[in-house]
């Protein structure tokens, strides 16, 4: 973390070393500085000094994709004199409608430097530093130490805790944004940085304090799966900019809680956008939750917390375990699973009698493709009709589309990737539609990505 001393040295935490800045009076920015910032530095709250500090920065971006890409474009713009890039992936075709960073002619080139190529032309007076490879437990605190504020761009709910827990050791302010879909939030975390258990005050959360277990895996969807508007995760990260901007022009991320009760600290909220194509009253809204101080019993940043960067590293937490459940956890017997190629096959041939093939894939990915035949029955709107049948006693035939079968007509069951058809199929038996074992209901395995592999390559799968 960079610190001011009294005789105006500066500080930089991850080395030790100093180097002196001029006295805000004495240090002139240069012209260049100057024509470039100077619509920035009149605004109040900046100025000349509050530019020095932008200027003198550290900032750390953790994700080139849809978060990060406005977000570096802004403080970069803003002359954050020193940027770090995290990313392990290339720019793919599918990215493009929202990483405006990336271009068609990079296609293929790794994400970092493709926005690093990017931002030299929008302002080439800021230093670039490429990290060319994924965060992880072993890489974390090695590459954050560095900076002096990190923006969490990521889209991996792991990464998230695995951030914001070196944030909390490593004493450095996070702003942590997420995005799916039409929706989006951003919250400001460890600012201004607080020593790990110190919890005494109004000291500011962590993630952990603000989410203290991640929700089921079943509830959580990538950009990949459920989709995603550009405009929404734009915002967001044209958002986490005017965060980092702001913390740094005024000096947040140079104090430490611990240094008096005098600790500029506002009460942390969380950002919720949503952005809602449907309503003809208006495109989107804003919502700001207030959220609590530093937790007491906090996993990572508490009065008795043992979370340390050597336990990191050595695998302890272990984050994925964390934040989601073995894939072995769902598996159907033999008997109730046909590949897709078998599948296809059997109808070819004829061998196949009359039956039901439900495709449980929301009606924006049915509507780009299907198997012949099959009808659409989203799963989100399968499990609330299944509810609805434990709770109030409605008809169990009514969680099937209409059509003509007999009560024994064999059931089939399609989804994305081959995981809700197996819930389904464990749901069906349970409201009894499998009457007694006398119906069979039969999961296709891989869903609509093993059809476009075994059976349709020109399939459009999403």
């Amino acid at each position: 973390m960079q610190q001011i001393t009294e005789d105006g040295t500066h500080i930089n935490g991850a080395n030790g070393t100093t180097n002196s800045i001029q006295d805000e009076d004495n240090r002139r920015l240069t012209d260049e500085e100057f024509e470039r910032y100077s619509r920035q530095v009149i605004v109040p709250g900046v100025g000349k000094e509050g530019q020095l500090r932008l200027i003198n920065s550290r900032l750390l971006i953790i994700g080139a994709g849809g978060l990060g890409c406005p977000a570096a474009q802004y403080v970069a713009g803003a002359g954050v004199g020193t940027i770090g890039i995290v990313d392990g992936d290339v720019v793919e075709l599918s990215n493009l409608h929202r990483q405006v960073g990336h271009s068609t002619s990079r296609i293929g080139m790794k994400k970092v430097d493709s926005l690093i190529t990017h931002l030299e032309g929008l302002n080439p007076l800021p230093s670039y530093i490429p990290h060319p490879v994924h965060i992880t437990p072993q890489n974390a605190a090695d590459i954050i130490s560095q900076y002096d504020l990190v923006m969490d761009c990521t889209d991996n709910l792991a990464t998230r805790y695995l951030i914001s827990d070196v944030c909390v050791l490593l004493q450095k302010p996070l702003v942590s944004a997420a995005s799916v879909q039409k929706s989006g939030q951003l919250i400001v975390l460890n600012c201004p940085p607080t020593p790990q258990g110190l919890v005494e005050g109004n000291c500011a959360p962590c993630y952990r304090c603000c989410f203290k277990k991640p929700p089921p895996p079943s509830s959580m969807m990538s950009c990949g799966e459920a989709g995603i508007m550009g405009p929404v995760v734009g915002m967001m990260g044209v958002a986490q900019a005017g965060e980092a901007i702001k913390i740094i022009a005024s000096a947040l991320h140079l104090t430490s809680q611990s240094d008096g009760p005098d600790r500029n600290l506002r009460q942390p909220s969380l950002l919720i956008y949503t952005y809602d194509l449907e309503s003809a009253v208006g495109p989107y809204s804003f919502r700001a939750l207030k959220m609590g101080s530093r937790k007491k019993n906090c996993f990572a940043c508490g009065e008795n917390s043992t979370l340390t960067l050597e336990g990191i590293k050595s695998g302890n937490p272990n984050y994925d375990q964390f934040c989601s459940v073995p894939a072995s956890s769902r598996s159907l017997p033999p008997e109730e699973r046909i590949t897709a190629a078998a599948y296809h096959r059997a109808r070819e041939r004829g061998e196949l009698p009359e039956h039901i093939l439900l495709d449980t894939r929301e009606k924006e990915h049915f509507s780009l493709g299907k198997i012949d035949g099959a009808v659409n029955l989203p799963f989100s709107r399968f499990l609330m009709k299944a509810a609805a049948i434990k709770r109030d006693g409605s008809p169990v035939d009514d969680i099937l589309p209409t059509v003509s079968t007999g009560v024994d007509t064999p059931i089939f069951v399609v989804c994305r990737r081959g995981l809700d058809s197996q819930e389904a199929v464990e749901k069906l038996k349970e409201l009894g539609l499998d009457n007694g074992g006398q119906r069979k209901i039969v999961d296709i395995i891989g869903g609509m990505k093993a059809w476009k592999e075994e059976v349709d390559p020109s399939f459009q799968f999403i």
